[in-house]
C-alpha cells in the first residue's frame, strides 16, 4: 500500500476504487443483448395478435410440466454459479478456486466444482429443450408450419444459442482454474463476467417461459 493511500486510511476517508472495466464492458454488451431479445418479444406478440387461432391450436402441444422442471433447473444453475463466484471474490477471505476436501464435501467445493455443476445443469436444459423440439416437430409444429412455430423456434432457438455460449464460457473458466498456478484477480474477474452472462440468460428464459408457456 502506498503512503498516500495509508494516510487516507488513517484519516478514515474512503479509498476510491476504479471500476472493473471488463465487468463494465460486459454489462454494456448485455444491455445490447437485452434490446435484441426485446425485439424478439415484440415479434412474438405481434404474430400472436394477428393469428390468435393458430396460437390456441399450437400451444396445446407444449409440454408445460416438462418445461417447468427444465426452467427450474436453469434457474437453480444461477444460484450454483453465484456460489462459485463467491468462492473467489475478495471478501476478506482467501480465494478457493478448487475444492479443499473430498468430492462429496460440498461445503469445501471451490469455484471449479460449482461451475462444473452449473455447466451440467445448463447442459441438461439444452438436452431437454432439444427433446421438446423433437416432440413438437413430431406433432406437426415446425419452423415453417405456422406463425407460432416460427415465433417459438426463433425466440427459444436464439436463447438456446446463448445458453450454449454460456456453457462454453464455463468450460473456459474451469480450464483456467485448473491450469493457473496462482489464481488471481484476472481469473476471478473472468468468473464474475461469466456469472453476469449466465444470470442474464436465466432472466431472459424466465421471461420467455412466462410469455410462451403461461400467457398462451
Amino acid at each position: 500500500m502506498t503512503t498516500a493511500t495509508s494516510s487516507l486510511s488513517k484519516q478514515g476517508q474512503a479509498i476510491p476504487r476504479r471500476p472493473n472495466m471488463v465487468a463494465v464492458g460486459t454489462i454494456v454488451w448485455l444491455s445490447s443483448e437485452l434490446m435484441f431479445f426485446a425485439a424478439l418479444f415484440a415479434m412474438y406478440f405481434t404474430l400472436k395478435a394477428t393469428r390468435p387461432d393458430v396460437w390456441a391450436a399450437d400451444t396445446q402441444h407444449l409440454a408445460f410440466p416438462l418445461a417447468l422442471i427444465n426452467s427450474t433447473i436453469l434457474v437453480l444453475s444461477s444460484f450454483t454459479c453465484q456460489i462459485g463466484v463467491n468462492k473467489v471474490e475478495a471478501h476478506g477471505k482467501p480465494a478457493v478456486p478448487r475444492r479443499t476436501g473430498g468430492i462429496f464435501e460440498i461445503s469445501k467445493w471451490g469455484l471449479a466444482e460449482w461451475f462444473i455443476l452449473s455447466f451440467l445443469m445448463g447442459a441438461i436444459f439444452v438436452a431437454v429443450q432439444s427433446f421438446e423440439y423433437a416432440e413438437l416437430v413430431q406433432a406437426g409444429v415446425t419452423f415453417s408450419s405456422s406463425a407460432f412455430g416460427s415465433a417459438f423456434f426463433i425466440t427459444t432457438g436464439f436463447h438456446g444459442l446463448h445458453v450454449i455460449g454460456g456453457l462454453i464460457a464455463f468450460l473456459i473458466v474451469i480450464g483456467r482454474t485448473y491450469m493457473a498456478r496462482n489464481f488471481g484477480a484476472h481469473e476471478a474477474s473472468s468468473a464474475m463476467v461469466v456469472s453476469y452472462y449466465w444470470h442474464f440468460v436465466d432472466v431472459v428464459w424466465v421471461a420467455l417461459f412466462i410469455i410462451i408457456y403461461i400467457l398462451k
